[in-house]
């Protein structure tokens, strides 16, 4: 049976399985939770390219037990995470099997979130969401981290909200926002966008929705337990810059120091990025206006993105999973998206291999990564003048039946 004549969800999920097989073996050889050889630490998490976050934090996070997060206290530092992102964690941790156990459950649930990503994107973009359900970055970062849980959530929210179900949309953005903050950036222009389409009311129902999901799932950590639910605000608050971070790279060859800025710049850093952000995001907001007066505003959800993971001061390695689903909803620029793609796989390995040179296993020099993390910055921007060109509505006749387009559609002009 031809391809072209699969159904887009059908297509969608069968590239999926395949993707996240290849993202669960090649996190298998980590999977054990042993990353030594006779108690000595052997760095095949960075030889083998197969870290993931999931298998450490296991421990870190103290989920062994039966301790509620928030709720009861730790030894050292733990709940760094937002509440249904820690309580994801919490109920994969009563999986059997230790850490091993916990992995399989993870690996189960985030595989969940990738079939409801791609059952949104096939709803709203038909074929196009092959940009989300063949990518390389997410055979990577699938099973790293629980950035995908957000994701589903954003792209769940940014389908009803494109089906007029406003409430729906901010309900689930709301629970976006509590599992990653992300999620909370499509707001702004969803609800400028009813404001814009004279249905302020609309506008306002989706951010009191919103915020009501998010307090209904945080209050009550709020009042049971306000310390260590502030927890994940401080450490962000406080954290240095990011490997992956263009200011990590300003500092170390600007400035020469070799671990990034100093930890004394840090409220600088987190002022200059934030008014870096809503500058250049005001800005691009400006110019796609004056060019194309009447686009939709929802695509707005793009540019913010990319901004902040240009502006911010961490650039954590699945963050690249938060744009795959604007690659199918706004830029179907298959030849930006391979660009984009080979920039951040680039930064994946060179990135890890870099970690195994300091470990003392060998690998690349930190050149290399830096060099990955700048042509990956380079790539974003070119999506970003990429969307102040286009015009139009980016989802018109996305879903309509085959035609002799290419599967990976053409760029937008």
């Amino acid at each position: 049976m031809e391809t072209r004549s699969l159904p887009a969800l059908t297509l969608g999920l069968l590239a999926l399985a395949a993707t996240l097989v290849i993202g669960v073996g090649t996190k298998a050889p980590c999977a054990s939770g042993d990353w030594s050889y006779d108690g000595h630490p052997t760095g095949k998490q960075y030889r083998l390219l197969c870290y993931t976050d999931i298998i450490p934090l296991y421990g870190t996070e103290q989920l062994q037990g039966s301790r509620l997060p928030y709720l009861d206290t730790c030894q050292g530092i733990c709940d760094e995470y937002p509440v249904l992102t820690m309580y994801a964690m919490r109920a994969a941790a009563w999986a059997p099997g230790g850490s091993f156990g916990f992995f399989v459950a993870n690996v189960g649930m985030l595989a969940a979130a990738a079939v409801a990503t791609t059952w949104a994107l096939a709803r709203l973009a038909g074929r196009r969401a092959l940009y989300f359900a063949l990518a390389p970055t997410l055979a990577i970062y699938s099973f790293m981290n629980w950035d995908l849980l957000a994701v589903a959530l954003a792209t769940l929210g940014t389908l009803a909200y494109l089906r007029r179900r406003d409430i729906w949309a901010g309900g689930l953005l709301g629970l976006g926002a509590a599992t990653k903050l992300y999620p909370a950036l499509l707001l702004i222009p969803f609800v400028a966008g009813r404001f814009r389409e004279k249905e302020p009311d609309r506008g306002i129902f989706l951010a009191w929705a919103a915020a009501g999901a998010w307090l209904a799932v945080n209050l009550p950590f709020v009042l049971g337990g306000f310390r260590s639910w502030a927890e994940f605000f401080r450490f962000n608050a406080t954290r240095g810059t990011d490997w992956d971070s263009l200011w990590f790279i300003g500092c170390h060859r600007l400035l020469g120091h070799e671990n990034g800025c100093p930890v004394n710049w840090t409220r600088t850093i987190n002022v200059a990025s934030l008014l870096l952000f809503a500058g250049t995001a005001l800005l691009v907001w400006r110019i796609r206006a004056r060019r194309d007066p009447g686009f939709p505003t929802w695509t707005l959800g793009f540019p913010l993105i990319a901004l902040f993971l240009l502006t911010n001061k961490v650039y954590s390695p699945q963050y690249g999973l938060w744009l795959l689903p604007w690659f199918a909803l706004v830029l179907p620029n298959w030849k930006l998206f391979v660009l984009f793609e080979a920039a951040d796989v680039a930064v994946f390995v060179t990135r890890f291999s870099w970690f195994g040179e300091l470990s003392g296993v060998g690998g690349l020099p930190i050149g290399a990564f830096e060099a990955a993390v700048l042509v990956r910055a380079a790539v974003l921007v070119a999506c970003l003048v990429a969307w102040l060109r286009s015009r139009g509505d980016p989802l018109e006749g996305a879903v309509e039946p085959a035609s002799d387009e290419p599967q990976l559609e053409g760029a937008a002009s």
